[in-house]
């Protein structure tokens, strides 16, 4: 596939600064492209590859004010990095929009429900009662229990495993590996010191536009349902645990582990290998610093926490420039004491 920096200025709303029929059929890091390469600038500290790349052309943000020539024709926009997701997007879909068929050898069951132009990789199963939407791709190897419902447009990878009753909405991209539904962790503690499994009867729910990374785990409500709602990101090796709910337009880097019962607000962002025990919520728009661990509800809007445990992220900037200072303070306080010794040796 090859498109001119008109055809790309089209898609993403852009205005060409250059040749309009220059052609490029390719992606290109800006400081590693070739010819034929479409490559963006974002970040300023990358403006130094503008004026030796060989990317053909080059998505800028229009504020861009250029301090030297450049060979490559740009496109400004309102935003580099969107547009060039943007452009990435399309570019998936037209790799992937033909894919339909079932492949042999897999199994659907006789009351399962398939849509139009949908895709179903070999060695999948597709269990009694599944309903599977419109212009879906389901990649080998993936399973799809009894009840479960995926919308249409979804793209679920190469080994996806949906439970039984959980519901996938619309717009839905699952990687590879990753577990819709297992059991959440419960277990009663027994007299004799052993435990007795509570059985998990409730489901998960997948609102739409919501990607998961790939190898996460979301396990299925005791009772009710484990909800992720509509436009959240959730990177890959991720743990959710039962009964967790995440708000609207949340992002979770790696390694994330969400205790049972917690809730998340709309526009949460937490950073990677951060642990929240269950049991709490957390206020639209919080930000959680990465390794943290939060141990108890961050109740205020907007706030920043960092550490173990979780604290207010600019109290805690302070207590590690004061612990950074422990050893000149201990050296001070050694010399204080030698002092106060010397004077009472002085005054006997």
């Amino acid at each position: 596939m090859q498109f001119t920096a008109a055809q790309i200025a089209l898609m993403v709303d852009g205005q060409v600064d250059g040749n309009p029929a220059e052609i490029v059929f390719n992606f290109g890091k800006i400081e590693e492209a070739s010819t034929g390469h479409l490559s963006f600038l974002a970040n300023p500290k990358y403006e130094e590859f503008l004026y030796n790349t060989n990317a053909s052309v080059i998505l800028v943000n229009e504020s861009l004010v250029v301090k030297e020539a450049i060979k490559a024709t740009l496109i400004r926009v309102p935003n580099a990095y969107v547009a060039f997701a943007t452009l990435l997007k399309k570019y998936q879909e037209l790799k992937t929009q033909n894919i339909t068929g079932i492949e042999q050898p897999s199994f659907i069951a006789t009351n399962a429900v398939v849509g139009k132009d949908t895709y179903i990789g070999a060695f999948t199963y597709v269990s009694d009662g599944a309903i599977i939407g419109n212009n879906t791709k389901i990649f080998p190897n993936s399973f799809i229990g009894k009840n479960v419902t995926v919308g249409d447009n979804c793209m679920l990878h190469a080994g996806v495993k949906i439970y039984h009753d959980c519901v996938i909405g619309n717009n839905v991209t699952v990687h590879a590996g990753t577990a819709i539904g297992s059991d959440g962790f419960g277990f009663a503690p027994q007299a004799d010191g052993t435990y007795q499994k509570v059985p998990q009867i409730g489901n998960v729910i997948i609102e739409d536009t919501v990607e998961i990374g790939a190898n996460a785990c979301i396990d299925r409500a005791t009772l009710g349902s484990t909800i992720i709602r509509s436009g959240t990101k959730l990177d890959n090796l991720i743990q959710i645990a039962h009964n967790v709910e995440i708000g609207n337009h949340s992002v979770i880097a790696a390694q994330v582990g969400i205790s049972g019962s917690t809730k998340i607000g709309t526009g949460v962002m937490i950073g990677g290998q951060a642990g929240i025990v269950g049991h709490i919520s957390i206020a639209d728009g919080s930000k959680v610093n990465a390794q943290s661990g939060v141990s108890k509800s961050i109740k205020n809007a907007n706030s920043s926490v960092t550490g173990t445990p979780a604290t207010e992220f600019t109290s805690a900037l302070r207590s590690q420039a004061m612990l950074r200072n422990l050893p000149e303070m201990e050296k001070r306080v050694q010399a204080l004491e030698n002092l106060v010794i010397k004077l009472l040796a002085d005054k006997k």
